[in-house]
């Protein structure tokens, strides 16, 4: 097949313009089109525009961008790739479909509307290009009937999940003349470029994640409703307590809009006539209640009521009432207290907690019977249904994870909580248990899953009726398996040291704070850099959503109560030391970094050798946040990599530089992307990112070896560029205008003014080059000042108080 660098996206809706936006994110470039308008606007009448007017017939698309740009959390993930997308309309502009390597149709959900847009398409498409419609459960066989046998051969569904560019699941349907070259080659760019996670779904009503779970969404709400919980307890027991996103039932349902849910409960109802589950999609107590909340205009998040009603207290804050779903008038929310919650509050290990929640103890317990109804539900259901929704059991535990965030699929669960004592139980309280799993059990086949080395290794096969090989992808590695592997070289309570492979080390965090543990790792690694049988080191949190969070605020403001100023100013420069020994090291050293990277975790993907960043990476310096600076190396770094290169040039100003420096870390800004990042000044050229989160530390590695294979050598000491005394006094402007129009505090001026001075490199006579040592000092010395302010510590100790920094 050939490459796919242009796409090309049929109706510029919600999730037409969202599927533009990610693919624009991967690089690519993308033509959206949707349709022209049929009359005028007021506003074009008195413009005096007609509906020939390119702007006039340009509108509906040019809208649908317009939102999407103004998404939040947003759509796209820099500037540059907004620029990647052209706009036009299936008038004018269907013939460039003929450029596309890929088009995505993605217009209403009506299939007689998608059908008479695929033929158009047939028209006009290059013969080799992919083409794909977005549906969340029309039946790809009727979209493509009467088409010729080259588009039926090209054509196959893609069900992106909402928002595309922050959900991983993407289902793939193929249909029965679909080439499986193409459906390889997307599968490819989907995990590769639009970092997705990709599952091959049966076209089967609703496919594989909403199949699943709109059945099993509708089956808590009724088994809820007739047993009389409370919204605020429904979702109490069936979020994060079984492993579930906190968005539980009765959130969820607001979030996605109890009229969508409405909508694809009836239309799933038709189209399943042979489940003997879908009775409760028309359970008569819940369509009740969804039809008085429609009747109302309450249709959830997007008209501020619904399950929930948002509003402001007193105080200005928001705060959710809940509806009572006897009255349905809303009333505050009440705490939620059930004794079998209190009994596994403490237990962190899902598996452990389901056990114990579902002990004969809590048998009486009204928490731990809604809680098992949940997952005795899922778990019978997705049994019950999964020959005819995937073609394997991943599949199934991968759509329910990808798409909904649940912790554990249905077959991993019920391995977890063991599959024959679970199908007893299931058989005891009246659920059916699949004919399949009572064959796999009687025929030895104790486990969907197969275990070797510490990672999946085989699943029980549907139509071979035992175990087979999972596919593995060589570019998932996780760290916890390498442990498992006996490739762990070294350990402490917050970091190991592994065997990356190839003679690369990786040292991987277990801890979101930066602390004495992580960097006695540093060193340790640092130290292993010196024999030759390591090649590089890569810095990671393998395990864990975020990179680093910065400094353990908590330990650092104990020290201060017990008068250990020097103790702190002496963490401070051991991590400065570690950075520049890890920064002269005869080997590579390149920091793997996803999710969060704040403080000093911003600061080592700055200060070593190179990143490497999953697209979902959020760099900043935030310490002004919590009334300090940056003092591991960070305004260092900013000055190294935006000033420096400014100063380069004879008679150059410095301050425009020095000022974006000052407004990043006076401000605490986060990127909203790696991609951004880049943008804001915290990644160079040589630094990486790679769209796919799971390919991570594969690509890290990579880097590594690359850069050996380059023949690496670490950087020669270079000076850095101190503005002195004038570039501080037009710096200390700056803070003093902020301060003066409102914007800033006393106390953040203060910051801000502690900042510019690092920046400008103290108040020296005149300018000069200095050596890194000059920045760190003074980083060190205005941290103390600042850290020893009754304002700051008070800052930190409501920050801590409040849950708004990091505990660990």
């Amino acid at each position: 097949m050939s490459p796919i660098e242009r796409v090309a996206v049929l109706g510029a809706g919600t999730m037409g313009a969202a599927i533009a936006a990610h693919a624009a994110n991967a690089g690519l470039r993308v033509l959206l089109l949707d349709v022209v308008p049929g009359e005028l606007l007021p506003e074009e009448e008195e413009k005096g525009l007609s509906l020939e007017h390119p702007e006039v017939r340009n509108r509906i698309v040019r809208r649908g961008f317009e939102r999407i740009k103004k998404l939040k959390p947003p759509a796209f993930m820099s500037a540059a790739a907004e620029r990647l997308v052209e706009l036009g309309n299936l008038e004018d502009d269907l013939g460039r479909l003929h450029d596309a390597d890929w088009i995505v149709e993605a217009v209403i959900e009506d299939l007689e509307v998608k059908r008479r847009l695929l033929a158009r398409v047939e028209t006009v498409r290059q013969p080799g290009s992919i083409v794909t419609t977005n549906t969340s459960g029309l039946p790809i066989a009727r979209l493509v009937a009467g088409r010729g046998d080259d588009f039926r051969r090209a054509f196959f569904g893609t069900h992106f999940f909402n928002p595309p560019r922050y959900m991983k699941l993407l289902e793939l349907i193929a249909g029965d003349d679909s080439d499986p070259r193409a459906v390889a080659a997307l599968r490819d760019l989907a995990e590769r470029r639009l970092g997705k996670g990709v599952v091959r779904a049966k076209d089967s009503p609703n496919f594989i994640a909403n199949r699943i779970l709109s059945v099993h969404g509708a089956f808590i709400a009724a088994y809820a409703l007739e047993r009389g919980y409370a919204v605020e307890e429904v979702d109490a027991v069936t979020g994060p307590l079984i492993g579930r996103p906190k968005t539980a039932t009765f959130r969820l349902q607001d979030l996605v809009g109890i009229d969508v849910t409405h909508h694809v409960a009836r239309n799933l109802y038709r189209l399943i006539p042979d489940d003997p589950h879908r009775e409760v999609l028309a359970e008569p107590r819940l369509t009740e209640v969804v039809g008085t909340l429609l009747e109302r205009g309450s249709l959830g998040n997007k008209t501020g009521r619904g399950f929930y009603r948002r509003r402001r207290d007193d105080d200005g804050r928001t705060v959710y009432d809940v509806i009572d779903l006897e009255s349905f008038d809303y009333r505050p929310a009440r705490p939620v207290r059930f004794p079998s919650l209190a009994a596994v509050a403490g237990i962190r290990d899902l598996g452990r907690r389901l056990k114990t929640l579902f002990a004969e103890e809590h048998r009486d317990d009204r928490g731990a019977q809604l809680a098992w109804a949940a997952v005795a539900h899922l778990l019978a259901y997705a049994a019950s249904c999964a020959p005819q929704v995937a073609y394997d059991l991943p599949s199934v535990d991968r759509a329910v994870r990808w798409g909904f965030g649940y912790q554990a699929g249905p077959f991993e669960l019920w391995d977890l909580l063991g599959v024959e004592a679970t199908r007893a139980r299931l058989e005891e309280d009246g659920y059916a248990v699949a004919d399949w799993v009572e064959e796999m059990l009687a025929a030895g086949c104790d486990a969907f899953y197969r275990r070797r080395d510490g990672q999946l290794a085989g699943c029980y096969d549907l139509e071979r009726r035992s175990y087979v090989e999972i596919e593995r992808d060589p570019r998932r590695i996780r760290a916890a398996e390498l442990r498992a592997r006996g490739r762990e070289l070294d350990r402490n309570p917050g970091a190991s040291l592994c065997d990356l492979g190839d003679g690369v080390l990786l040292l991987d965090s277990r801890r979101r704070a930066l602390d004495g543990d992580v960097i006695a790792m540093l060193e340790r690694a640092r130290a292993r850099l010196e024999d030759d049988a390591h090649v590089g080191l890569v810095i990671a949190r393998g395990e864990g959503k975020d990179f680093c969070l910065g400094a353990n605020l908590r330990s650092m403001l104990g020290a201060l109560e017990q008068g250990h100023t020097e103790a702190i100013g002496a963490a401070g420069a051991w991590l400065q030391n570690a950075l520049i020994a890890l920064r002269d090291a005869p080997k590579p050293v390149v920091a793997a970094v996803h999710g969060m990277a704040l403080g000093g975790g911003c600061e080592i993907a700055l200060g070593v050798d190179r990143a490497v960043l999953a697209a979902e990476s959020y760099l900043g310096l935030v310490e002004a946040g919590v009334g300090l600076l940056p003092a591991g190396g960070g305004l260092k770094e900013l000055v190294r990599r935006l000033l420096v290169p400014a100063m380069q040039t004879a008679e150059n100003d410095p301050l425009p530089a020095a000022r974006r420096i000052l407004e990043l870390a006076a401000t605490a800004r986060v990127s909203s992307s790696a991609a951004e990042a880049r943008e804001m000044g915290f990644l160079g050229p040589q630094d990486r990112i790679v769209m796919n989160r799971d390919h991570l530390l594969h690509e890290a590695r990579r880097e590594v070896l690359q850069m050996v294979a380059d023949g690496y050598a670490p950087p020669p000491p270079a000076p850095l560029y101190a503005g002195g005394r004038d570039l501080y006094a037009a710096l200390k402007i700056a803070v003093w205008s902020l301060e003066q129009a409102g914007y800033a505090s006393a106390h953040d001026a203060l910051i801000g003014d502690r900042i510019a001075y690092v920046v400008a490199g103290g108040d020296l006579s005149a300018p000069r080059w200095v050596d890194e040592s000059w920045f760190l000092t003074l980083e060190r010395r205005a941290f103390l000042e600042l850290i020893q302010t009754d304002k700051t510590q008070a800052r930190i100790q409501h920050m801590l108080a409040t849950g708004k920094a990091l505990r660990n």
